[in-house]
């Protein structure tokens, strides 16, 4: 399952804080295609009836099938540029 950094963790609160999201709310993330590598990322409201939540550090994630699959085995990651804009990355989970 996807896992998320601690700073992501952060970012992805902050987000849907500032998104006026309610406590059901998350970072939503889907794909066209599970063998794509192109997400989109949007802040939601609530999960949709077939996402999987991924909850870590009090962040929420939502991943649309295609892209739950596609993660299966990946680490969120998000940067801050001094200008305030998000950048989200996406590694391999370490072999444990």
């Amino acid at each position: 399952m996807l896992t998320l950094t601690e700073n992501a963790s952060t970012v992805v609160k902050t987000l849907t804080t500032r998104g006026g999201t309610s406590e059901e709310g998350g970072l939503r993330i889907s794909s066209q295609d599970p063998a794509s590598r192109e997400y989109a990322v949007e802040v939601a409201p609530a999960p949709q009836s077939a996402d999987t939540i991924v909850e870590e550090g009090g962040a929420r994630v939502f991943l649309e099938p295609n892209a739950a699959t596609s993660l299966d085995d990946k680490v969120l990651d998000a940067d801050v540029s001094a200008e305030g804009n998000v950048r989200f990355s996406i590694a391999e989970q370490p072999a444990v």
